[in-house]
């Protein structure tokens, strides 16, 4: 019995590897939108980190047009950024996952 548990603690710990293994690699992982037609342009990565931000000058001129722009490229990229978080994290904790009856959370 206590082989089986042993066996099942190193395979959860393979999965927490791999996790962190995940995380890391979702740093270069980088997302790109633009909008207002390649006037704002936001790259992001993975992990939802802002990595630049691209505004042409001639949306300098309406601060309130400039800033809603902004809201709605930010929300668009972060929201494709997390999207791709979960999906990938999730494939790196079921496949190191032993199998548990009745643990298939990640199915």
């Amino acid at each position: 019995m206590f082989g089986d548990i042993s066996g099942m603690m190193g395979k959860l710990q393979e999965a927490q590897q791999k996790v962190e293994e995940t995380k890391k690699r979702l740093n270069t992982v980088l997302i790109d939108e633009s909008i207002a037609g390649g006037a704002i342009k936001i790259t992001v990565t993975a992990n939802r980190e802002v990595k630049a931000i691209t505004i042409d000058e001639s949306l300098l001129e309406d601060k309130e047009e400039l800033e809603d722009y902004l809201i709605v490229a930010l929300n668009k990229a972060l929201k494709r950024a997390g999207e791709i978080n979960e999906q990938e994290l999730a494939i790196a904790a079921k496949s190191g996952m032993p199998n548990i009856p009745g643990m298939d959370m990640f199915k």
